[in-house]
């Protein structure tokens, strides 16, 4: 990726070891849970495409929420700061990370899908059943720690009083504009008095959606699916041409999965999104071929596209390993929708990396009525997105090694790819000729991270358009040198990195 990766910001002097409220220094003052800054020193970090959402995940960082907590703030203000590609009638994919071995997966990667389901409405602009809210909730009762609705009051907040538009968002409005002022409730929403779209800056105020927030924070997540909230989706998306059903909305339930596994040089472990987030699928396809032949970028791009085309052909059914070791007819994907990404790392090293889609810009173009709800569209009336995520470990010593999610259509399996494979060339010149990760007061690590990634004046290579990745990494592992992690947003895009260390 064309991404700075500012691994710089581990800089030197700062703490190696966390402190965590008053319970370890045993002063009276400062911060209790839940509060930010209850957590000093190293943080941990996160990288989004939008900035308030990256804001909303250090927060919930600095007050002791874990990667997956940080992970549920960001992917909720998503849905009220760039609805365009994550509302809360999406779906998407992540991966989580837990190191402890006593946690609840055994200390290995396990990935979460949330993926609109097939089928959905039946309208004139078919829906996708909405998954968001229910992939949220699955995320946190499994890894996270702090009060769910102390997660979603953020983005609860933002529709309510407003927040102004990011470039991002801005970016997206400009693009469908036409299409998306043939909706009265889109347009008093994302459009000025005069008919034109809002531009960067300008405030953005969702009040239908402020409430419908309010009503599952109070009610619960639940209510969206069986409850009040249902109900009255149901009539709406009708209204809107949505078409969705009340069993729809009660059937559609996340899962938990495997990830797909590659082993790469030196003990480190690669893991994907599986199907049917078949961009996990077509970033291990591409991460083979660059294992093999790295920087070989071209060919790498051409067998992701063509193992993503073969399962999709054979109707998302069948063994995805046997793809991966197998050849597979050169083919290609059209019409591919937008998506978004981000990740997330704690101070204990655990992490988080997801992938949302509204399976095309905007979805449906249509808010279901009195919800505030943007309807994302059906899988049968838009061809999926690739969602693409990664994430590299270390088995033996049960640590994080990166996190890349990408988004850009076609560019996004192979910007998961490669980064990852350029993060690894750093944990390479770390630790090569070593055993277990340097300790704490290492500086080796820190040298050596700085000096790889500030390389090709600080940029990693660049894959081609329309590819972009969210980044983070520990070049000495994390448990083991908080020191050398990083994280890193796309500059080619409009998001944030933030953290602390």
């Amino acid at each position: 990726m064309g991404v700075l990766l500012a691994l710089g910001l581990a800089t030197s002097g700062c703490a190696t070891l966390n402190s965590v409220g008053n319970s370890i220094t045993g002063g009276s003052s400062g911060p209790g849970p839940g509060a930010p800054g209850y957590v000093s020193g190293f943080l941990g970090g996160v990288a989004a495409d939008e900035p308030r959402a990256a804001l909303a995940a250090r927060e919930v960082l600095s007050a002791g929420g874990t990667a997956a907590d940080a992970a549920v703030a960001a992917g909720y203000m998503l849905t009220v700061t760039l609805p365009s590609r994550a509302s809360l009638g999406g779906g998407g994919a992540c991966l989580a990370y837990d190191p402890d071995k006593a946690s609840i997966n055994g200390g290995v990667p396990e990935a979460l899908l949330f993926v609109s389901p097939p089928g959905g409405g039946t309208g004139a602009r078919p829906a996708a059943v909405p998954m968001m809210a229910r992939g949220m909730f699955a995320l946190q009762a499994r890894y996270g720690r702090r009060p769910f609705d102390s997660l979603t009051i953020y983005a609860e907040q933002a529709a309510r009083f407003g927040v102004p538009v990011s470039r991002a968002f801005a970016r997206d409005i400009a693009v469908v504009a036409g299409p998306l002022a043939g909706d009265p409730l889109a347009r008093a929403v994302f459009f000025q008095a005069n008919g034109e779209p809002l531009t960067e800056g300008m405030t953005l105020v969702q009040p239908d959606l402020g409430a419908t927030l309010a009503q599952l924070r109070v009610a619960g997540v639940g209510d969206l699916y069986v409850g009040a909230v249902s109900r009255k989706l149901v009539d709406a998306a009708g209204q809107a041409g949505g078409g969705l059903t009340p069993s729809a909305l009660r059937d559609s339930l996340p899962r938990f999965a495997p990830t797909l596994a590659i082993d790469v040089p030196r003990g480190d472990q690669a893991v994907f999104l599986p199907p049917p987030a078949d961009g996990g699928l077509a970033a291990a396809a591409a991460f083979q071929v660059l294992l093999s032949r790295p920087g070989d970028l071209r060919s790498a791009q051409d067998r992701a596209l063509a193992v993503a085309a073969a399962w999709r052909a054979q109707g998302g059914q069948g063994d995805p390993a046997a793809l991966l070791a197998g050849s597979v007819r050169p083919a290609s994907l059209s019409l591919l929708p937008a998506s978004t990404s981000l990740v997330t790392l704690d101070h204990d090293g655990r992490a988080v990396a997801c992938a949302f889609t509204m399976n095309n810009l905007f979805g449906t173009g249509r808010i279901a009525p009195g919800t505030g709800l943007l309807l994302a569209a059906s899988p049968s009336w838009m061809p999926p997105a690739l969602l693409a995520a990664g994430m590299t470990w270390n088995p033996n010593i049960h640590a994080f090694r990166a996190a890349v999610g990408a988004s850009g259509q076609e560019g996004a399996p192979l910007a998961v790819a490669d980064d990852l494979m350029q993060t690894q060339s750093v944990t390479t010149r770390v630790s090569a000729g070593a055993g277990p990760p340097p300790g704490p007061n290492a500086p080796d690590v820190q040298a050596s991270a700085l000096a790889v990634l500030s390389s090709s004046n600080g940029a990693l290579r660049p894959v081609p358009e329309p590819g972009r990745a969210n980044v983070i990494s520990c070049a000495g592992y994390l448990p083991g040198e908080p020191n050398s992690c990083g994280w890193v947003t796309d500059p080619r895009g409009a998001g944030l990195a933030a953290g602390s260390n």
